[in-house]
């Protein structure tokens, strides 16, 4: 369960990157954003619109509340996770990662691997709380750390 208090900013709290598919998520303090690309090093640099996703702890919480067992936010292969608050899932919605400006594209869909790496239910369990994925509107660095607003108006 979160332990922020109620209307503080959220923040990041873990950064997790894959150089391939199916390659095990490292934990790093920061990362560089590139507009238009993604994160630097990771698996989805550079594709057209999957750049960074994004998961709460509050969502991670009520996962594994269903799933009967904790579900770490390294094993979930979201790159970004915030210590609470909720992770915009409409597409067009602009959050802002300390510098970085990100617009949701869609909704995370849960993997089937994460039934292999977290146990059998999980992939189930993240359904409808896995986190949004976005595009980079403008880049820069993010570290764990930063304040993270969740409705940045468009313009």
């Amino acid at each position: 369960m979160s332990t922020s208090p109620v209307g503080s900013t959220p923040r990041v709290v873990a950064i997790h990157v894959a150089k391939g598919t199916r390659l095990p998520m490292r934990s790093v303090e920061q990362v560089d954003v590139e507009a238009g690309r993604g994160i630097v090093g990771d698996r989805y640099h550079g594709t057209r619109h999957r750049h960074v996703s994004v998961q709460s702890l509050d969502a991670l919480a009520e996962a594994a509340e269903r799933h009967g067992a904790d579900v770490p936010a390294g094993l979930t292969r979201r790159n970004l996770t915030l210590d609470h608050g909720t992770v915009p899932r409409t597409p067009g919605t602009r959050v802002r990662v300390g510098a970085v400006l990100l617009e949701v594209v869609r909704v995370a869909a849960p993997c089937k691997l994460l039934d292999d790496t977290i146990g059998p239910g999980a992939q189930e369990a993240l359904r409808h709380r896995g986190g949004s994925i976005f595009r980079v509107l403008e880049g820069g660095p993010v570290s764990v750390g930063d304040a993270v607003e969740l409705d940045v108006p468009a313009g």
